[in-house]
């Protein structure tokens, strides 16, 4: 399982004081008005910024870490993800799982008929869509309802499923 959970990515610097964009990528970004710190991905390390203020502007989130004071201190991570650990992050319903767990993740329908692996979800308005690659090369799209979603085991790696009549058509 993942233990670090992006949800953001520094789009660009916002006025000279070092603060910065950040696009997010987060269902909810009011999430960052609760947050204390983030991780910085730089590419080579990851840096923990402590958060200082949180604005909101458009789509973006205006944010001000702690001891960045200068747009030349920040200015050299546009582009750069931000992360959040396990610990940090949006506490789950029943039932609810993040997308980064259910990747890979191997799915066997009811009547162990199908075998495959999830290797997306599609997000609409509804409900959350899997993507299943199936062994012998076809792809389902299977709705991510109860009707369809019987069991998910994480720990084992494993969903077990019901494939409605005439998905597989």
């Amino acid at each position: 399982m993942e233990n670090l959970f992006q949800v953001g990515i520094i789009s660009s610097t916002h006025g000279i004081k070092g603060e910065v964009k950040v696009f997010p990528t987060t269902d909810d970004a009011k999430r960052f008005k609760k947050l204390k710190e983030v991780l910085l991905d730089t590419g080579k390390e990851r840096l923990c910024l402590e958060i200082e203020s949180v604005k909101f502007f458009k789509q973006f989130v205006i944010l001000k870490f702690k001891d960045y004071d200068n747009i030349n201190d920040i200015e050299k991570y546009k582009g750069k993800s931000l992360f959040v650990t396990r610990e940090n992050a949006v506490k789950l319903k029943k039932d609810e799982y993040f997308i980064a767990d259910l990747i890979g993740i191997e799915v066997i329908s009811e009547d162990d008929a199908l075998k495959g692996r999830l290797t997306d979800v599609i997000q609409t308005g509804a409900n959350d869509v899997y993507v299943i690659r199936l062994e012998d090369g076809r792809e389902l799209l299977l709705p991510a309802i109860k009707d369809c979603i019987l069991n998910v085991n994480l720990e084992e790696g494993r969903m077990t499923v019901h494939v409605l009549d005439g998905l597989l058509d």
